[in-house]
Order: structure tokens, then C-alpha cells, then sequence
């Protein structure tokens, strides 16, 4: 009998803020793709995540040993997903085709915030 075990990508996304997207700092564009174009992107207190209207580009930065993972994800490789809403937050999990699973929460949610967090889940998960 065989298994697949699957493991978190990452697990350290508590994003608690939108940002602009006029205002993303060029390190995080120079991610983009010629034509590529933001649709929303959050920040926790170190990390940022992008959302464009082809992938997800997430900045994953560890204050002890000052390093920074930086993963670029096509929304092409997300097998499935799921948004769960709380209170005043929300998480959307997805599972990609390699057999990884994330989980990005986003806390200190209003109610404006958790409609535009539908809509961009929504936009994800019909953009596969």
C-alpha cells in the first residue's frame, strides 16, 4: 500500500495588510513577467505577497539568518482550492499538482476585506 505524504510549502503567510498595488516596491515587480499585471498583494509584518493575473510571487523572509525564500507559483499548477472564512479572518488553501500543499491566512478582516479576498479567489481558481 503507497502514500503520498503531502508537506507544507510554507506555513509562516499571516498576511495582515493590503498594499497598494501602485505602491509595491520594484524588488517585488521585477518579478513580473512582461504583460504581467497585479491584482492584489498583502504584507505581513516581513513577508509581502503578490497576486497577478497569472501567479501568485511570495516573499518569504526569515529574520534569523536573513534570508529570503521567494516562491512564484503559476496559477496552472494548483490541482485544487478552498477559502474558509472566520470571524475576522480567512484562509485559502490550495493544493498544487506536485502533491504540496499552502495554506495563506489573512487576519484582521472587515467585511470589505473578505469580499475582495472572494474575488481574488475566485479569479485564481477560474484562471487555473
Amino acid at each position: 500500500m503507497a502514500y503520498i505524504k503531502y508537506k507544507e510549502l510554507t506555513k509562516y503567510f499571516n498576511f495582515n495588510k493590503e498594499l497598494d498595488i501602485k505602491d509595491l516596491p520594484s524588488y517585488v515587480t521585477d518579478y513580473f513577467k512582461k504583460g504581467e499585471t497585479a491584482i492584489q498583494a498583502y504584507k505581513t509584518s516581513r513577508d509581502k505577497g503578490a497576486f497577478t493575473n497569472e501567479r501568485m510571487i511570495l516573499f518569504d523572509v526569515n529574520p534569523f539568518d536573513r534570508s529570503k525564500k521567494i516562491h512564484i507559483i503559476p496559477y496552472s499548477s494548483i490541482s485544487s482550492g478552498a477559502i474558509r472564512f472566520k470571524l475576522n479572518s480567512a484562509s485559502i488553501l490550495f493544493s498544487f499538482d506536485s502533491g504540496y500543499q499552502m495554506e495563506l491566512k489573512f487576519i484582521h478582516l472587515n467585511a470589505q476585506g473578505k469580499t475582495e479576498l472572494r474575488k481574488l479567489f475566485t479569479y485564481i481558481m477560474n484562471n487555473k
